[in-house]
């Protein structure tokens, strides 16, 4: 494993090695964790700006929080930006990955962040986007003691899965979403109907990436209403 400084408070660390390529991921530390590590979960546009600078919030609030790389992989390994021609680039990336080994790749990412020192043991995931299809498969495959999808796409295909769910799953969905359709929320939240794990959130005024503060999506209210209830969930999982 090498590790190289990225930036104040911040590692870059290599999880695996294939092909002559690196797993490689983002590594926010507090001076002294507490609780729960949390796992990031990146949207299609990979491991950018704003995606590290969920890391450090979490970091900020005590969590030594990862955010891999799940591109690594990819034709395209690096961040895409935001700007309209990079959108279908960043969508066919996307579509083109194999859950199947993502879910391993997010497996390796768990295992590696409890064996660490300053792991309590236990990890969250926490996804947006292609990220919080992600964060419910780590839920489901990869063991994770609780995850959180915010405005996940194409969850729907995998809810048969949910009695794998070991943990707390908290759902978040903006109602204006130009990208998920109301059937395809509703069809997710009959799927986990029943389980007494999953939590289904709908703010009716925010569309998607409302959590992104460099969207014009951008929904303040919503943002901070999911936030409170995510880090409530961190809380009760340091008990």
């Amino acid at each position: 494993m090498t590790v190289s400084r990225s930036a104040a408070g911040a590692t870059t660390q290599t999880l695996a090695r294939e092909g002559g390529r690196s797993f490689d991921a983002y590594l926010a530390r507090p001076q002294t964790a507490r609780g729960p590590a949390v796992l990031v979960l990146h949207d299609m546009f990979g491991l950018n700006e704003p995606i590290r600078a969920v890391a450090d919030h979490y970091a900020g609030l005590g969590y030594a929080a990862l955010v891999p790389n799940l591109f690594w992989r990819s034709k395209i390994p690096e961040a895409l930006s935001y700007d309209g021609d990079q959108h279908p680039l960043a969508w066919d990336r996307l579509k083109a990955l194999d859950l199947d080994v993502v879910s391993a790749d997010m497996r390796v990412a768990v295992g590696w962040l409890r064996a660490q020192p300053f792991s309590a043991g236990k990890v969250a995931a926490i996804g947006f986007c292609g990220g919080g299809r992600f964060a419910f498969l780590a839920a489901v495959r990869c063991g994770v003691d609780a995850a959180v999808s915010l405005y996940g796409l194409g969850i729907s295909e995998h809810v048969g899965e949910i009695g794998n769910a070991r943990g707390p799953l908290q759902l978040h969905y903006g109602l204006q979403d130009q990208h998920i359709p109301r059937r395809e929320i509703d069809a997710v939240a009959e799927g986990v109907r029943g389980c007494p794990l999953a939590e289904v959130f709908l703010y009716p005024q925010a569309g998607h990436s409302f959590a992104n503060p460099v969207r014009p999506t951008y929904d303040p209210a919503a943002t901070q209403l999911a936030a409170s209830r995510i880090e409530r969930m961190l809380e009760e999982m340091s008990c």
